[in-house]
């Protein structure tokens, strides 16, 4: 297995190049970025409305046990003691 030091250091290089070739005053997200944005947005949007939808579909009211009605056993009923 190479040494993982070595590769990494040579990608650092390699970005390093990269980021000075860029322009400081002028970096901005571009298209790509705009792109990348909206289609989390959109995925975003998609998912809390899936989720609303499943949400309504809860009933939050719990139904009663039928096996604890007919053992008589109720919430304070058990620790007698």
């Amino acid at each position: 297995m190479p040494d993982m030091s070595a590769s990494a250091s040579l990608a650092m290089t390699q970005l390093a190049t990269l980021a000075k070739e860029v322009d400081e005053d002028k970096v901005t997200p571009g298209v790509l970025g705009f792109i990348v944005f909206a289609v989390m947005a959109l995925a975003v949007w998609g998912l809390m409305k899936s989720m609303n939808k499943h949400m309504s579909k809860v009933a939050f009211t719990e139904t009663p046990d039928p096996k604890a009605d007919a053992s008589g056993d109720g919430p304070g009923e058990s620790a007698k003691g």
